[in-house]
């Protein structure tokens, strides 16, 4: 059996890892094993944190409709149920982006809204 010599696929895995380990403060981006260390570890948040930036957004999306509703004197979650109620089926993230950079389009959902509710 021919002896098989590992140098270059170690030397092309270690390379990679310390490539994606730029940037990192003190040994952490010049020693292979603390590298790796830190590597798997912020791989780990990237995917944990892919998941978390959802949440994170729509929370957001729910605060500036609630900011907009409330100068208008209603609150985010009667607002959501007349618009439920009015058949208006706009996602969050286009009711903030509305809520935002077009208040006279947000303030026709607003009377929508109102409207449905007295009903």
């Amino acid at each position: 059996m021919a002896r098989v010599k590992r140098g270059v696929a170690a030397h092309a895995r270690h390379k990679k890892v310390l490539k994606m380990a730029k940037g990192y403060k003190g040994r952490a981006s010049t020693c292979y094993r603390i590298a790796l260390e830190r590597v798997e570890k912020a791989l780990q948040y990237a995917y944990r944190d892919r998941r978390v930036k959802k949440r994170e957004f729509r929370s957001l999306w729910i605060q500036r409709i609630n900011a907009a509703v409330r100068e208008q004197g209603l609150t985010y979650s009667v607002f959501m149920n007349s618009l439920s109620k009015a058949h208006i089926a706009l996602d969050r993230k286009v009711m903030a982006e509305m809520a935002v950079n077009k208040p006279e389009s947000f303030q026709f959902l607003i009377a929508s809204a109102k409207e449905a509710l007295a009903k």
